[in-house]
């Protein structure tokens, strides 16, 4: 906001020069991002939050400077018009709870084509307001000065009554801009009996809208509730001076105040006569501000220090705050502008702007530290995205607000969280899987000459279910280009793209990190999103974790990847929870190896092959390794041989053949009985 430092004083009696009241206002929490004086007057420009809509005015400034000085707050002596007409105009207020408060001032023989006076220009320049005509500066100027919109029609062009209504069905406006919007049904309009002419708290309608040659103005002040104006401005493409205000919250009992001082500075500019203020007025729905209470302990506190209760009842009661003390502090009202104090830091914070924060003393805050004892088995963050750096992966952030079109295409089964207010069309909904935003990222890297791309991400997915939406923590990964960097002992020819098994490497790799590999399996299932045949459902203990697989080539076109990418995805907690490894006690004596090759149907996984040799043999069985998968000639079609290594060993005495023969007779048995083995010689 840029604050005249010439019309502030006609408010308050600074004490201080423009760089110094500059200074002051930075130490009460304003950010000065710059000042330009001139022969005449010194210009600041100052931040304001979104949070102190009081502020973005002369008059509310004024309020923090008198605040900070002690001197009164003046400003120019309030008068009232004289009514010198009987005439009004009919007003009525449909949406009570939206716009409780509605004035309305018929004003007649106004010159629009009166020069606006050089002191009035020059204000609104220093605001970069462009000067248009009396009847637009005047509204424009009580905007500047006292924080509360306002609008004027050409009483001509109004027919009817003018009304406080929520948009109809389809219903259209063409605004001051020129530019026609359509209206929806959450959206609040001044009408009159033929149509729409505004767009409440935002914009006026071109037809009404006051000319050159505009004799008769009706003027407008409302008080809109914030909830009724905010996101509305935005989603049309609009961002006003009004809606601003009215967004972050207008004082509820200035608009009687702004009617009567545009009034007199119309009337001794443009002159005319003023018919007497009607106002609409429901004591129902207007704002209440509730008493918040302050206690003197978490007041020392949050600020370290003790505030004297006369040094805090004086500074919130400089700030128009209604103060009364109770046992435990302070029981504290605020004024009607403040929409920001709701809760006890509010005013904590507000205490502290006010002694200045430069006399509250540095203190090395104190508090008891209690480090809770992380579970054994709970997975770090840490730990799982190190394995995956160790695999060549690179750690991706992506935004938790995803693409719809590409999510519903990747996951049409699952239902998604649309957000109400998204920053971009293709960021309207919440995920419900890491893969549309490593996707995405891999697309990007593709188009940017990246010709090996691995990229894992440990974040939050939102499901939804029965109405609610769960939050879900995830791990995932992508990997796609050549599967081994560009280096000169693998010559190009020979360097293939990855592939599902180099991905599944990785996906075993951090599962291992668990202690328990072997309680992980493979189960082929399919995921619309991945290529048929090459999906396999992770599971863990028999229950499902997760998905690994190829994505669909239909997506990979659609996507223009130029290799399919391979992802894998798990449910974090469940996946790598950390089973603590026991101690194995390490055998003395030798250990003994057979190799079978044993002849299965295709359709047969190794989980169950390798289940029903650890079931069909004794304790002695170490390990059940594969080392070789046969199929092509010498087998039947539709059959495969897998060769396995089987090391059996003892604690307490070294194995004979017998033993040995004894297990691996076993395993051939309970293998052709399940699974219809056969030994291939």
């Amino acid at each position: 906001m840029k604050l005249s430092y010439a019309w502030l004083k006609e408010w308050v009696d600074v004490p201080w020069d423009a760089r110094e009241l500059g200074s002051r206002l930075t130490m009460a929490g304003f950010e000065l991002e710059g000042m330009v004086t001139n022969a005449h007057d010194c210009i600041l420009e100052l931040n304001v939050t979104p949070n102190r809509g009081d502020v973005m005015s002369v008059l509310g400034f004024a309020r923090e400077v008198a605040a900070l000085s002690g001197k009164p707050l003046t400003g120019p002596a309030r008068r009232s018009v004289a009514d010198q007409l009987s005439d009004t105009f009919p007003m009525q207020v449909e949406a009570p709870a939206e716009c409780p408060t509605f004035c309305g001032r018929v004003i007649r023989g106004v010159d629009n084509q009166a020069l606006t006076p050089a002191w009035m220009t020059a204000r609104l320049q220093s605001a970069e307001v462009r000067s248009v005509s009396p009847i637009v500066d005047v509204t424009n100027y009580v905007l500047l000065e006292l924080g509360q919109p306002m609008h004027a029609y050409d009483l001509s062009m109004l027919s009817g009554a003018i009304c406080v209504r929520r948009a109809h069905p389809a219903e259209r406006l063409q605004l001051l801009d020129a530019r026609t919007v359509d209206l929806s049904a959450d959206m609040l309009v001044i009408a009159d009996r033929d149509a729409a002419v505004g767009l409440a708290g935002i914009m006026g309608g071109a037809r009404t809208a006051v000319a050159t040659g505009t004799r008769d103005v009706f003027l407008e002040v409302a008080y809109f509730a914030p909830a009724a104006i905010q996101g509305r401005a935005r989603r049309l493409g609009l961002q006003t001076d009004a809606s601003q205000h009215y967004e972050r919250g207008v004082d509820p009992t200035l608009q009687p105040r702004a009617m009567e001082r545009a009034s007199a500075l119309l009337i001794e500019i443009a002159g005319g006569r003023a018919g007497p203020v009607t106002q609409l007025h429901s004591s129902l729905h207007q704002p209440k501000r509730a008493a918040v209470g302050l206690r003197r302990t978490r007041l020392a506190r949050l600020l370290g220090t003790s505030i004297e209760p006369a040094a805090v009842k004086a500074a919130l009661g400089a700030l128009q705050m209604t103060v009364q003390e109770v046992s435990t502090g302070w029981e504290v009202t605020p004024p009607p502008h403040r929409f920001d104090i709701t809760i006890e830091e509010d005013l904590i914070e507000e205490v502290a702007r006010m002694v200045g924060f430069d006399a509250i003393p540095e203190r090395a805050g104190e508090a008891v530290l209690r480090f809770p004892e992380l579970p054994r088995a709970q997975p770090t963050e840490v730990a799982a995205l190190e394995i995956m750096s160790a695999r060549g992966y690179h750690e991706a952030i992506t935004y938790a607000f995803v693409d719809p079109q590409l999510q519903r295409r990747l996951f049409p089964e699952r239902a998604s969280l649309a957000l109400a207010n998204p920053i971009a069309s293709d960021l309207s909904a919440m995920r419900v899987s890491l893969w549309p935003g490593l996707l995405r990222a891999a697309a990007e890297n593709q188009r940017r000459q990246q010709d090996r791309i691995r990229l894992t991400e440990h974040g939050v997915c939102f499901a939804v279910a029965d109405g609610d939406v769960l939050e879900v923590d995830t791990v995932s990964a992508i990997a796609c280009g050549e599967r081994l960097p560009e280096q000169w002992g693998v010559p190009r020819r020979e360097r293939a793209p990855v592939d599902f098994f180099d991905v599944k490497a990785d996906l075993e790799m951090l599962l291992a990190s668990t202690g328990a590999p072997d309680a992980f399996t493979f189960e082929a299932g399919q995921l619309s999103c991945l290529h048929p045949g090459r999906a396999t459902r992770v599971l863990r203990e028999a229950r499902p974790i997760g998905w690994i697989g190829e994505l669909h080539p239909e997506i990979v076109r659609e996507l223009d990847f130029t290799y399919p990418p391979v992802l894998f995805e798990l449910a974090f907690y469940d996946a790598l929870r950390v089973d603590p490894a026991p101690y194995i006690e390490v055998s003395r004596f030798p250990m003994v190896r057979r190799d079978l090759a044993i002849v299965v149907d295709e359709n047969v996984p190794l989980s169950a092959l390798r289940e029903r040799v650890i079931l069909s043999a004794s304790s002695l069985l170490r390990q059940c390794r594969v080392f070789d998968v046969y199929r092509g000639p010498g087998l039947e079609t539709g059959t495969k041989s897998i060769a396995l290594g089987l090391i059996f060993q003892d604690f307490s005495r070294t194995l004979t053949d017998e033993d040995v023969d004894q297990n691996v007779a076993s395993i051939v048995a309970g293998l052709r009985v399940s699974l219809n083995a056969k030994i291939r010689e």
